[in-house]
């Protein structure tokens, strides 16, 4: 009898310690973040099973570090298999959508999504089950009610219009932490610097006299650029010592010039790089007016080029730095004679979403045919 009150006192002791010590292991697991926005929120790195992202660029910036197999739902914006949903993009290669569209395809709405649809639905997201989900919504307070309601971390991320920004590097450290891919997140960032250290190293010793000056058109929103949309700092310029003909107007970031501003710069334009993004609004403008190029040097002399849509439900990555090499290949095409854009658009695809994408991008109806110079008398008169 003796015996049997000793186990049965010596059981109870340990289901005792056991049942204290769950807690401490649960934490142990758990740690607090910063997440783009500043908000801290506590989270247990690779225990997530049902991922959802949601707003402009969060499913794109998962896709680069997490496993979209445990995502668990997906916007309508990205779902290609629905009719009904929002189809402005669907023209222009998205890189994670020609990557994995057949995986989102499969799964259940997670909301809307798209320019027009600048909300999360806290309904739809809780009918997908998700334990954590990935936000560009980036408002503190919206973030905060929203992982409220949900009962699970709700991790905001935060865009940015360059790959070689500190907010795109910051937020793919951050997806690295919280889904235990430090080494994925660790590598591409990585691959990025050296791909900008690489095309920097070339261009360092050309003489300024040697540098045409370019026109960069079509930057900005998708669906609202024309020729007169630019940036005087333009990040992918600056990388490829390009010499831009706007430079000194003192423009705040990417936006429209005056008319007046563009005729007026037109016989300094040796070269014109236009973003695919903004063909589908110039090519009608300049069916109704064909004397809008006449004063650019560039236009009357046939050096323009076109530079695939860096800007479709916010910044393709890839496509921005596979821009900046193209951009430097164009204006400086003795020192990058030997890169090949079919080659690197692979090569940079492959990094970013581990599948070689240069067919399937260039053949996207936005991306007229891929890189290259354009035969002004066939391209805008068809």
């Amino acid at each position: 009898m003796k015996k049997i009150i000793a186990f049965l006192l010596a059981l109870t002791i340990f289901v005792a310690m056991t049942a204290c010590s769950a807690p401490e292991e649960v934490s142990t697991g758990s740690v607090t973040v910063t997440d783009m926005i500043g908000r801290q929120v506590t989270v247990t790195p690779g225990s997530y099973k049902k991922v959802v992202c949601i707003g402009a660029g969060a499913l794109r910036m998962y896709s680069y570090i997490g496993d979209v197999s445990l995502l668990c739902g997906v916007e309508d914006i990205d779902n290609t298999a629905l009719a009904e949903r929002p189809q402005m993009f669907d023209s222009v290669a998205r890189p994670y959508v020609l990557a994995y569209g057949d995986e989102f395809s499969k799964l259940p709405s997670c909301g809307v999504g798209g320019p027009m649809a600048q909300a999360a639905e806290a309904e739809k997201i809780l009918s997908c089950g998700p334990d954590i989900v990935i936000s560009e919504f980036e408002d503190v307070e919206k973030s905060d009610a929203l992982q409220q309601q949900l009962g699970v971390p709700v991790i905001t991320l935060r865009g940015s219009k360059s790959v070689f920004d500190k907010p795109f590097s910051g937020s793919m450290e951050l997806l690295g932490k919280i889904f235990q891919r430090e080494e994925k997140a660790a590598r591409l960032v990585k691959f990025i610097g050296e791909e900008k250290a690489a095309i920097e190293a070339r261009v360092a010793n050309i003489p300024e006299a040697d540098k045409p000056s370019v026109y960069i058109c079509g930057l900005g929103n998708w669906g609202t650029t024309n020729h007169l949309t630019t940036g005087e700092k333009y990040v992918s310029f600056e990388i490829a010592g390009v010499k831009n003909v706007v430079s000194g107007l003192g423009m705040e970031g990417i936006g429209p010039i005056e008319e007046e501003k563009f005729v007026e710069l037109g016989e300094k334009m040796d070269m014109i790089i236009m973003d695919a993004a903004a063909v589908k609004n110039i090519k009608p403008l300049y069916a109704e007016d064909k004397t809008m190029f006449d004063t650019c040097k560039a236009w009357q002399e046939g050096e323009v080029y076109l530079e695939m849509a860096y800007n479709a439900y916010y910044t393709n990555y890839e496509i921005s730095l596979i821009n900046t090499w193209f951009i430097a290949k164009t204006v400086y095409p003795e020192v990058f004679a030997d890169i090949d854009m079919t080659a690197k658009t692979n090569e940079v695809t492959k990094e970013f979403l581990g599948v070689e994408l240069a067919e399937e991008i260039f053949a996207c109806p936005s991306s007229f045919g891929g890189y290259g110079k354009l035969d002004i008398a066939t391209f805008f008169n068809r």
